[in-house]
């Protein structure tokens, strides 16, 4: 099975409505939903009696969906207890005494169905001395139990033919894993309650301590805490798990990720005092005047009755970013008899704090210590917060006051070893790459992230939307969605509470997210009103709500540019950010630079968030031992559904490494803007703008050169423009002093600028370009010229079925049977193992296969080897010029093809096409442009023109006009499922080079596009999507050249129906254009023989 999202383009015009026939189900869950903070609490606390000792699980848990826990505690924000203020500042969870990690090795035990789970497995005289161990946290399916299935919109348990039937789970499928640790408590334990916290168990679980049936969990991506101290003795403890792959919570789990089970995150015991912070809010805010800021905290204080009593005090620390105390004060904390909870709260001005943004993350430190009495301390925690404030005014979302743009991406949790296992060197690895290619927001697509990625946030500067973790893709949109049942209600606000609560600190998380293509009704119009209830210091957005009033931001996923523009035309009281657009799978991101040519135009547009960025493929060995990247599919039996390489649409693979796209992403998210004009006295001049909303540009050094881009040619004026002092949203214009000598005739000069960053920041090196532009100069002057006399003369022979022309150095011979160039030789070397023919087809890419190209644009595949020679031409124009024509008739397409070669005495081919079809209303050509074949030693390739990374018709804006090399054996596909790649666009020239610097030279007239790779685009050509991976494709033993004049884009709006835009495409229509070949030597400048 393999079902690719099927999405609608989005509506921005009016509310959307809901169909007639659900109208009275919403009638009635209105009446009962819309006290939504009543149910919250009920969704939450009702089945969590935490202090009482449960009977024993049901086995009913995992199949009803209003039962969403049991003995769990409350959720709180995420915290590490500490013993003193100094530990708590210091906030080195690893070293605090309150807390043992029980991560490691666990006893496991797995079985395809609950039916044969072990009886009796959790308790402790249970023999499981021949279980395996497993490591904790991990994934079972990837650690050999059971088989790892990749979808993206059906529900992976059923089989082919199915529809959901939720709440229901097949009893005979649906493996169960059983774990088992044993643990022991420190003795300075002992007056203190000890919690188990599990920071994500996929999907439900039950847990037992010592025999004793603790309760039960699901949500996936949310912690589950229990008070395990009255099951606890002295020395040897163990804890049970009975973990189910699929429960009634799989039904809002339906995402598009690996469909994988296990204990994913942390799993810690805490220590903490009979009286305790059992949790607490930090809100740091800004006046009203927008420069003084205000911390407000609030401390919830429980213990056992009476515990807490009113002889309890809560200190409260601010740090600045130094370490330097802000202010110190304390609060009582009172409880009524009996009671077992208070708050205690303090509120204090903060006068000009610095503030947090994403471009400048300062923070601050709170600790916060509970004392007794006697003024000793009990407990102490720390959290970091940052003074910003998020509000929408007059339709623009403002951070501290500005308006911002979004430049986002969304992020799954993914690792090619460890799968939903991220470990912080992998977090702050992607952090980095997102920084340094100017990604400033982050959607944490499509539930909370691990805890730490918020502190990472934090720390180095992210935007981040926080998507609460409900995805019921496979029950559509429609009357049977989930978002309209009201036995549904407690799970959606129990996981929206749960994220809430849990990430509430942070100052990065800036917008709530209730979910993702979970369709749209009462419970999302609940969950909606108890977080704007809870926090109504943060916006709330969901796509399926369209512009209906419970979404804060209309967040459509790809609206196509003239949907946005549109929006952008009205006056509007919401931004509109596209919460998903430009689809990143394979080779992708193109025509980026339009969407944002209309998002800056228009003051309520304010971002977009691609999807996604990184490729969740996983590294394994092929039955030859070669490691390559799986995806959907690889992984068990044919049956198996899956959505093959759809999992695979990172702008950097899983290891990390940018695809090419992520150059153009980089290029069009840069927050400094470059443009050539001129000072009021004529002069050339260089305007900068900051782009910024809250940094200067006095952290930059500009620099600028004017250079040929030709290897070798140094740049004839250059200068820099250190710390400009231009104020955020500011610009300012630099006249540039410009040569009058210097410049050599023919070559073509480039303005090149770019910023650089003046000093190290963190995780940016200094120097590193934060953002580049470039811009012809015009002070192109003409080359010299090569005169017909000058040239040496050249002879013309023919010998039956061939023709050879001679000259000084070199020949060059034809096959009168087919009109194709047969050989050149040029100082004794052959440069032609194939020769030129005519070329139309590109291998389909994950976008083509996706909007039908191959059955489409098929007739255009095999266009270009189906010919018939019509005529062929042989002929002296002069005593250095010989002229051969060659006249095809395509059988493929009614079109006409006709090929001219002109050999000259110069040694040079000059090769004129001319294209003409025949009928009106053929499909567009993928490409048009020759092929041919080269021995393999040529391999090694030089161009003039844009890089160095490939480039094509609508994503080109970041490749610039240089002079680049590569190799064309030791140049990887960079994407996980075989297709074209490796275009370079714009070229003047190019040279195919053996090791000793001769070679071929192709020159434009005066451009054109080409690639040099090891495989024919039919070695490339997959039949369905994700059929093959790049280790099965042995590279040819010689070099397959394609000289084009051209190539149609590569799309990217989404990947299941959007075509390249109109205007990237190739119309069959007459074309004529020319490029010219000639043989070199290591001595020869490319350069120059290209300009003659």
């Amino acid at each position: 099975m393999n079902n690719d999202r099927v999405k609608h383009e989005p509506s921005l015009t009016a509310e959307a409505a809901p169909p007639k026939e659900m109208e009275a189900d919403m009638e009635k869950l209105r009446n009962v939903m819309l006290a939504p903070l009543a149910l919250a609490l009920a969704a939450v606390f009702a089945a969590a009696a935490a202090a009482q000792d449960l009977k024993g699980p049901t086995g009913e848990e995992w199949k009803n969906p209003r039962i969403v826990g049991a003995g769990k505690e409350a959720p709180r924000s995420f915290f590490i207890p500490y013993p003193d203020e100094a530990a708590a500042l210091e906030n080195d969870k690893d070293a605090s005494a309150r807390r043992r990690c029980l991560n490691g090795p666990w006893k496991f035990h797995w079985v395809p169905k609950p039916a044969d789970v072990p009886a009796g497995f959790f308790k402790p005289g249970f023999d499981a001395s021949g279980w395996k161990e497993i490591a904790v946290p991990s994934n079972w399916e990837f650690q050999g139990y059971g088989v790892p299935i990749y979808l993206d919109t059906d529900y992976e348990w059923l089989k082919a033919g199915e529809t959901p039937d939720p709440p229901n789970l097949p009893a005979d499928n649906n493996p169960v894993g059983c774990y088992k640790k044993t643990f022991s408590v420190p003795a300075d334990w002992k007056d203190r309650d000890v919690f188990l916290y599990f920071g994500a168990v996929k999907s439900a679980f039950y847990v037992w301590v010592n025999g004793r049936y603790a309760g039960y969990s699901e949500d996936a991506k949310t912690p589950a805490e229990w008070n395990i101290t009255r099951f606890l003795k002295e020395g040897d403890n163990e804890v049970a798990l009975q973990v189910f792959r699929w429960s009634d919570g799989s039904y809002l789990e339906c995402q598009d990720f690996w469909r994988i089970s296990g204990i994913e995150r942390d799993v810690d015991l805490l220590a903490r005092p009979r009286v305790r912070i059992r949790d607490f809010w930090a809100r740091a805010d800004l006046t009203a005047d927008g420069r003084n800021g205000f911390l407000d905290v609030s401390v919830e204080v429980t213990g056992r009755p009476g515990g807490a009593g009113g002889l309890s005090t809560v200190e409260i620390t601010l740090l600045d970013g130094q370490g330097r105390t802000v202010f110190s004060a304390g609060a009582p904390v009172t409880t009524a008899r009996g009671k077992e909870t208070a708050i205690a709260r303090i509120a204090r001005n903060v006068t000009a704090p610095r503030l947090w943004t994403a471009e400048t993350p300062n923070l601050y430190t709170v600790v916060l210590a509970l004392k007794d009495a006697s003024g000793r301390t009990l407990e102490a925690t720390s959290t970091r917060v940052g003074f910003r404030n998020v509000e929408i005014v007059d339709g623009r979302l403002l951070i501290n006051g500005a308006p911002v743009y979004l430049k986002g991406v969304n992020r799954h949790e993914h690792d090619p070893r460890t799968a939903h296992v991220v470990s912080e060197e992998s977090m702050i690895r992607d952090i980095r790459l997102m920084k340094q290619f100017n990604i400033n927001a982050v959607r944490t697509c499509h539930y909370p992230d691990d805890p730490l990625w918020y502190d990472l946030c934090d720390a180095y500067g992210l935007y981040v939307i926080d998507e609460a973790n409900i995805e019921s893709h496979g029950m559509g949109d429609g009357p049977e969605s989930l978002a309209h049942k009201p036995e549904w209600g407690p799970a959606h606000l129990d996981r929206t509470i749960r994220m809430v609560e849990r990430d509430k600190n942070h100052a990065s998380v800036i917008i709530w997210s209730l979910g993702n293509e979970a369709g749209d009704g009462l419970n999302f119009e609940a969950t909606s009103a108890w977080i704007h209830g809870r926090d109504p210091s943060r916006p709330v957005q969901y796509e399926p709500a369209g512009t209906r009033p419970h979404t804060d931001i209309v967040c459509p996923m790809y609206a196509r540019i003239e949907t946005i523009e549109a929006y952008g035309l009205k006056k509007q009281t919401r931004p509109l950010i596209l919460c998903e657009y430009s689809h990143a799978m394979g080779n992708s991101n193109g025509n980026l630079q339009d969407y944002w040519d209309v998002i800056e135009k228009y003051p309520n547009l304010q971002g977009a968030f691609i999807w996604d960025w990184v490729d969740q493929s996983i590294e394994t060995k092929d039955p030859n031992g070669r490691t390559y990247y799986a995806y959907g599919g690889d992984f068990g039996p044919p049956e198996i559904p899956t959505s093959r390489n759809f999992c695979c649409n990172g702008l950097v693979n899983s290891e990390r490494e940018p695809h090419p796209g992520l150059w153009e992403v980089k290029k069009v998210y840069q927050s400094i803007a470059f443009r050539k004009t001129e000072t009021a006295d004529g002069r050339t001049a260089l305007e900068v703008r900051n782009g910024y909303a809250f940094r200067g540009l006095d952290g930059f050094v500009i620099r600028w050169e004017l250079a040929s881009g030709e290897t070798g040619a140094p740049p004839v004026a250059a200068g820099e423009f250190p710390n400009p002092a231009i104020r955020p949203g500011g610009s300012a214009v630099f006249p540039l002093e410009m040569p009058t000598v210097g410049i050599v005739p023919g070559r073509e000069y480039f303005l090149n600028v770019r910023a650089e960053y003046a000093r190290d920041e963190p995780l940016i090196p200094r120097g590193h370009v934060a953002a580049a532009g470039q811009f012809p100069v015009g002070l192109v002057r003409p080359g010299p010229a090569v005169k017909a006399a000058d040239m040496r003369p050249v002879t013309l022979g023919q010998d039956g079925t061939k023709v050879t022309v001679g000259g000084s150095g070199f020949s060059a011979s034809f096959d009168r049977t087919t009109g194709m160039l047969t050989s050149y030789v040029f100082r004794g070397k052959e440069f032609v193992r194939t020769g030129l023919e005519p070329h139309f087809w590109r291998a389909p890419t994950d976008n083509d296969f996706g909007n039908g190209f191959p059955e489409r644009h098929g007739i255009w595949r095999k266009a270009g080897d189906h010919r018939v020679l019509e005529g062929f031409e042989a002929r002296a124009e002069s005593p250095s010029a010989v002229r051969i024509e060659a006249r095809y008739a395509l059988t493929d397409v009614p079109a006409k093809y006709r090929v001219t070669y002109r050999v000259l005495g110069t040694a040079e081919i000059i090769v004129s096409v001319h294209f003409v079809p025949e009928k009106e209303g053929l499909p567009e050509m993928p490409r048009l442009g020759m092929k041919m074949t080269l021995p393999r030693e040529f391999a090694h390739v030089r161009w003039f023109g844009r890089g160095p990374h490939e480039s094509y018709a609508d994503r080109k804006t970041s490749a610039f006009v240089g002079t680049y090399g590569a190799s064309v054996f030791e140049t990887l596909i960079p994407y996980v499922s075989i297709q074209e790649y490796g275009n370079r666009t714009d070229c003047r020239w190019a040279l195919l080079a053996d090791r000793t610097g001769d070679g071929l030279l192709i020159a434009g007239s005066p451009q054109f596009d080409f690639s040099a790779l090891p495989y024919t685009a039919e070695d490339l050509t997959q039949e369905k999507r994700g059929q093959k991976h790049p280790q099965e494709i042995p590279k040819r033993d010689y070099v397959c050249l394609n000289l084009d004049y051209g190539q149609m884009g590569v799309g990217g709006d989404t990947s299941w129906g959007a075509r390249e835009h109109p205007q990237y495409r190739l119309a069959a229509k007459e074309y004529a254009y020319s490029f010219r070949l000639r043989g070199m030597t290591a001595a020869d400048d490319p350069a120059a023989l290209a300009r003659e």
